[in-house]
């Protein structure tokens, strides 16, 4: 037991390839493969730096020196140069040509971009992973009929997997956007101070094409395409909260899949994952609770909450930059990745062993379908000589009068009962029970299940095959 506020997406949520994106080990390393980036591209670009300093310098992206870096914060209170002095404690050849024209922001700005793409990645393979889980759920219960709802009321029939495929598009919408995304990334670049690189022009004898060109050296090296086009000292804060707004999607589709299942396991169709010897309540013994989703549900409001700290930033930063981003950024950036990781987590765990109760599903069907076949009953009368416009009212009345004991009384819908003892339908109980099949009242529900699945998921299935497979064990 410690006795310091300890997060617990580090204790109880994130997984270690998550925390790890965000940790200090890995900004400090970033930050030194951007040194070494800037100092190869301006040795390439005929500034005074060896290939030697540089090779000083890629000897120890890895093995910081924290100890001296953090001694010598304490003294000059700044981050960056403190880790600058530390690296070139290490490298005392190239020491003089560390961060060479460069502002904090080159480090700091361009890390954080950085970090976003690799933590994205990271989301994307797990949202690919949970889509395929949901597949081929689609897939197995595409023709199973099942009560469909609106208004939380019955409504006309559905099926277990054609439900399933709501679930999956709206995380098929998240996919595509954040795909987009990453596709549009872009790093900072070498801006300078308040993004007019007058140091770098300095340095360049006024090229500025050497300047693009250092710029485009530095952003492939770090695995982009292309840096912003014009920033003031940071890039724009519109990006971070661009991110998160991907992530919020995820975690509306990802609410949207987990009440749903809360639900369904009220109504005892449907059940997330129970473990062996897990408790369900502490005074109630025979409780199943639907935790896992009750915990999706619970990070999902924290993320789409989080999702305007950027939105906030990005509306409040003042002409070049204010540090009023900083603190509130490093917190919430961070923190909206470790949540939609976990809600991932759950879902990849939960999605791996749905539990469906197919007895309970097509008993609660037939509850409700004579109120659904109402109208084929009547076309069936009609084509024994009724008349419609009368067998409709009677069929009203005794839908009403059927939906009275259900409701007054606690009984079962005797519907049908009522309809057999009616001279004026002709209709005898076979006859009724030939047309309450579920199976007739679907519509196109497993067609659309497989078209959907064959034209939307299988491709990226395929297109990312080398990355299915993936599962996650919850600690809690």
């Amino acid at each position: 037991m410690k006795n310091a506020y300890e997060s617990p997406f580090s204790t109880r949520y994130a997984s270690e390839e998550m925390q790890y994106l965000f940790s200090a080990d890995k900004k400090f390393k970033t930050w030194r493969r951007l040194w070494v980036a800037l100092a190869r591209a301006e040795m390439k670009l005929g500034l005074p730096v060896t290939e030697d300093q540089v090779k000083e310098l890629e000897a120890h992206v890895d093995d910081i020196n924290y100890d001296v870096a953090q001694a010598r914060e304490k003294q000059v209170r700044h981050d960056v140069m403190s880790h600058v002095y530390a690296y070139g404690v290490q490298c005392p050849n190239a020491k003089g040509i560390i961060h060479l024209g460069a502002t904090s922001c080159y480090v700091g700005d361009n890390t954080d971009v950085i970090i976003m793409k690799e933590a994205l990645l990271v989301v994307r393979r797990k949202l690919i992973n949970v889509i395929h889980l949901l597949a081929k759920f689609a897939e197995e219960y595409k023709s199973m009929p099942a009560l469909a709802y609106t208004h939380l009321q019955p409504a006309q029939l559905t099926t277990v997997g054609k439900r399933a495929t709501l679930w999956i598009n709206e995380l098929l919408m998240d996919l595509e956007d954040l795909d987009y995304r990453v596709s549009t990334l872009k790093l900072l670049g070498s801006k300078g101070t308040t993004g007019t690189q007058a140091s770098f022009l300095d340095l360049f004898d006024g090229d500025s094409k050497k300047i693009d060109e250092l710029e485009q050296m530095i952003a492939e090296e770090m695995g982009f395409t292309k840096v912003v086009p014009v920033s003031g000292q940071t890039y724009s804060r519109k990006m971070d909260s661009q991110v998160l707004a991907v992530l919020s999607g995820i975690a509306q589709s990802a609410s949207k899949f987990s009440n749903d299942m809360r639900i369904l396991q009220n109504f005892k169709e449907m059940e997330e994952p129970f473990e062996k010897n897990q408790i369900g309540s502490s005074a109630m013994p025979y409780k199943r609770n639907p935790m896992r989703c009750e915990r999706v549900t619970a990070l999902a409001r924290y993320v789409m909450i989080d999702s305007l700290n950027p939105a906030f930033t990005a509306g409040t930063q003042w002409f070049e930059r204010t540090l009023d981003d900083s603190a509130n950024k490093r917190i919430s950036v961070a923190e909206a990745f470790l949540a939609v990781d976990s809600i991932l987590n759950i879902l990849l765990n939960v999605c791996d062993g749905l539990v469906v109760y197919p007895k309970v599903v097509r008993q609660r069907v037939l509850k409700e379908l004579p109120f659904m076949a109402t109208e084929n009953i009547m076309m069936e009368a009609v084509k024994k000589g009724g008349d419609r416009q009368e067998l409709h009212e009677r069929l009203r009345m005794h839908s009403i009068a059927a939906g009275k004991v259900v409701k007054e009384e606690g009984g079962e819908n005797d519907l049908i009962d009522r309809v057999c003892a009616d001279p004026a339908f002709m209709l005898s109980h076979e006859e009724i029970d030939s047309i309450l099949v579920p199976e007739n009242f679907t519509g196109r529900s497993a067609e659309q299940v497989t078209i959907f699945l064959n034209t939307c998921v299988r491709p990226i299935e395929e297109a990312n095959r080398e990355i299915l497979g993936e599962n996650a064990e919850l600690s809690v």
